[in-house]
Parts: structure tokens; C-alpha cells; sequence
């Protein structure tokens, strides 16, 4: 639900930074992102082809199977990984879908993947996307009330892009929500 406030500073956001505002703008409906978490699997592992956790998240052949939505729209300040109030209307979304979820299967995993763009050091783009994912985790248990459990983290920096290019690009500073109880032991 937009709020006032929220709405407020969105258009102050879009004023200062026009480009970045309507390139990011966009947050899927908690219908959508949970849509997509719920979705058929497109694989069905047996129970002896499971892996744990860690090894999931090593594993980008596992990870391109699994239910996922990339969120694009949460804007982190340059070099951050502070999730601002203003954000909370794109996070309450994503945090209705998730317990959505949760009220109909317990045992569903999210794993939130954090991603940077290629600008900077590969160290300080892998850093920040772990922070980045720990900050909206933390965002999500502490004022969304959504079962801490349930979520993991994990930081990819700049080894996924979706546009390759060495240059920023916003479309490459996103976090990826991706189903995995289904990859799991």
C-alpha cells in the first residue's frame, strides 16, 4: 500500500534523479513475486540429488532452476547497503508475498541474492552485495515480521549481470528472490 509519506518522497526521488527513478520505479505486486515463488518447479529433484544450502548457493545450475523474481527496484545510495524508510513501500510487498507463502508452506526457503553492478573492485562489489542482502533479510525480519528462519543470504557482486557491461548500469544492482526448499536436504 503507497502511502502519503512514501509517495512524497518517491516524487522527490524522481525529481532529483530522473533517469534512476523511472528506470527503477517498478516493484512487482506481492501477487506477482508471490506468483512466481509459487510457480510449477521446473525440475523435481529426487531426494538423493539434494544438496545443502551452501551448496546450493554454488551452484548457478541449481539456482537457474529454481523459482526466482529479480527485484530491480530498491534503491540502495551509491556504496550503501542502508535501506532507507522510503523503501518500505517495495519491501512490504515483497514481505505480503512472503508470508503469503509461509502461511501456506512452512517449510518454504527465499534466498536473497544480492548483486552489484561492475563499477569498483570485484572484492568491494562481492561485499556489498552480501550486505546488501543481509540489509533487506534484516529489513524483512525486524519490520515486516517475516520468520527469519525462512530467508537466506547470499552475495554474488558483479558475477551475474544482467547487461554485461563494465559501466553502471542500474538493471545490474537488483536482488534476486529465489525459491530452493525443493534443492535442499
Amino acid at each position: 500500500m503507497l502511502t502519503r509519506r512514501t509517495f512524497a518522497v518517491a516524487m522527490i526521488a524522481a525529481l532529483a534523479m530522473p533517469s534512476l527513478a523511472f528506470a527503477q520505479a517498478t516493484t512487482p505486486s506481492a501477487a506477482t513475486i508471490e506468483r512466481q515463488l509459487e510457480a510449477t518447479p521446473r525440475v523435481k529433484l529426487r531426494p538423493n540429488q539434494r544438496v545443502t544450502v551452501r551448496e546450493f548457493k554454488r551452484r548457478p545450475d541449481l539456482r537457474r532452476m529454481a523459482r526466482s523474481i529479480d527485484i530491480q527496484s530498491i534503491n540502495f545510495a551509491f556504496g550503501s547497503a542502508a535501506i532507507s524508510e522510503s523503501q518500505y513501500g517495495k519491501i512490504d510487498n515483497i514481505a505480503d508475498a512472503l508470508h503469503r507463502i509461509l502461511r501456506r508452506d512452512r517449510g518454504a526457503r527465499i534466498l536473497i541474492e544480492g548483486h552489484t553492478d561492475a563499477v569498483g573492485s570485484f572484492q568491494s562489489n562481492q561485499i556489498l552485495s552480501e550486505q546488501r542482502a543481509a540489509s533487506l533479510k534484516r529489513t524483512l525480519v525486524r519490520e515486516f515480521g517475516v520468520p527469519g528462519h525462512a530467508l537466506e543470504t547470499v552475495g554474488y557482486g558483479e558475477e551475474f549481470l544482467l547487461v554485461p557491461t563494465q559501466q553502471e548500469n542500474w538493471r545490474n544492482r537488483r536482488v534476486t528472490l529465489r525459491r530452493f526448499d525443493d534443492f535442499i536436504r
